[in-house]
């Protein structure tokens, strides 16, 4: 099971062994209901495993149960179906008529990656209202931006967060389609051919579960789809670092732009009472390397020997909860952190007057442009100038004034007039694209 410390209640409550054997107990249930209607068992049975299905207390003991005899079967769907046999008294001889366990194990698990990523889901777009919130909150906040960590032209908190806010839309997006990628169910028996059951049980069975019928399988469902859902939370969790390295970026000492929720009784470290650490974004990156490693997992289980082995299925009990239960949690953590995250826009606006203007250069080297200076010489004559500027701390335009070639194409009005940025030209025009999609 999931670690408890970076989990959720509801993900652990969908992943228990309770609620697993309760699943596999469902899909039993329908197959049941659908070879009663086709004559292929006697009436009865089905009607007794749903009575099953809603006892609590049957619930409660049967995972012991299942342990008990799996100690002396070694096969886990062997022991669970004793133990429902055992429950269900005469009739239960025909549970699990025709099937194998794949057709259980998979179709169950069908159920539970899609109840799993409806709660995924739920917390990310969560998450995106309040990016979006943030976005429209500082629209026109500046703040320098920055590539490769070093200042590069001075843009807005506001598109900062709106690109995060983007990316949760696709992310979104990514797990309608794995929703999709991962409701089919198999019940086409041992090699996929329907010898012990035809395919009418098999296509009223998982209408009735609500899952699409597994157009070609094996042994058991293909398992580029189980990687196509795992890959999906990967770059959920990718994103997820890109959001937590910017804040452990800007909440840096010499940066101090943005900092994460900060509470009265917290305490930052064992030695330095001073410490504020952006230790929960630290946690976003801990938990992404996580689920790079899950997905990997989950891919080099989609070439199986023939119709199937079993080296999926030691993974998969791990990736499947771990995965979906930690991304769980992970968006949770995020939205709250966003929610209460402190940006410090006068902090910011100091950072980017800090160490002068230099940063117009690309406008000084499109004026020399306009003046017929080649590119390649104007881009010389701008990079002495912009590097002189910000050795020395001063302004680009004295620099420039200075610099024999520059000055004598461009005059100090033209430089005053001409090197500014509007920096929230259009801002708005960036946003009215996403404006309709909140």
């Amino acid at each position: 099971m999931p670690l408890k410390r970076y989990s959720t209640p509801e993900l652990l409550s969908l992943w228990s062994e309770k609620n697993k054997f309760r699943t596999w107990a469902k899909v039993e249930w329908a197959v049941a209901k659908a070879q009663e209607e086709l004559n292929i068992i006697p009436k009865g049975l089905s009607n007794d495993i749903e009575k099953l299905i809603k006892d609590e207390r049957f619930w409660e003991d049967a995972p012991k149960k299942v342990e008990e005899f799996e100690k002396i079967y070694d096969h886990d769907v062997l022991a669970f179906l004793k133990v429902m046999e055992d429950a269900l008294g005469s009739k239960g001889k025909y549970i699990h008529y025709g099937l194998t366990s794949s057709d259980v194990v998979d179709t169950a698990n069908s159920l539970l990656i899609k109840e799993a990523l409806r709660h995924i889901k739920s917390e990310l777009l969560k998450l995106s209202e309040e990016l979006f919130e943030k976005a429209e909150r500082y629209k026109y906040s500046p703040v320098m931006g920055r590539t490769h960590g070093v200042f590069a032209q001075p843009t807005t908190f506001g598109l900062k967060f709106l690109s995060f806010y983007s990316e949760a839309l696709r992310n979104i997006e990514r797990l309608r389609m794995a929703i999709e990628e991962c409701s089919y169910g198999k019940l086409s028996g041992a090699v996929g051919n329907y010898l012990t059951n035809p395919p009418e049980v098999e296509r009223k069975a998982l209408e009735i579960l609500g899952l699409k019928v597994e157009p070609v399988s094996t042994q058991i469902i293909p398992r580029d789809r189980y990687a196509y859902v795992m890959n999906t939370l990967m770059l959920i969790g990718n994103f997820l670092e890109r959001l937590a390295i910017e804040i452990r970026l800007s909440s840096r000492t010499e940066v101090g732009e943005i900092l994460e929720p900060f509470g009265k009784t917290q305490r930052g470290s064992s030695a330095m009472p001073h410490k504020r650490n952006p230790i929960k974004s630290e946690r976003l990156t801990g938990i992404s390397r996580l689920l790079r490693g899950w997905a990997l997992s989950e891919n080099e289980s989609v070439a199986l020997w023939h119709e199937r082995d079993i080296s999926h299925s030691s993974v998969e009990r791990f990736v499947l909860p771990d995965a979906t239960t930690t991304l769980h949690y992970a968006l949770r953590l995020a939205a709250n952190i966003i929610k209460s995250l402190v940006i410090d826009t006068h902090r910011a606006y100091k950072n980017i007057e800090k160490f002068g203007d230099f940063y117009l250069s690309s406008l000084l080297l499109m004026l020399l442009t306009d003046k017929g200076i080649s590119r390649d010489e104007g881009y010389e004559w701008v990079k002495e100038v912009s590097q002189r500027a910000f050795e020395n701390g001063t302004s680009i335009i004295s620099e420039a004034l200075k610099h024999d070639k520059i000055s004598s194409v461009l005059n100090e009005d033209e430089l005053r007039a001409k090197l500014k940025l509007d920096i929230r030209k259009y801002v708005d025009s960036v946003f009215s694209r996403f404006s309709a999609l909140k």
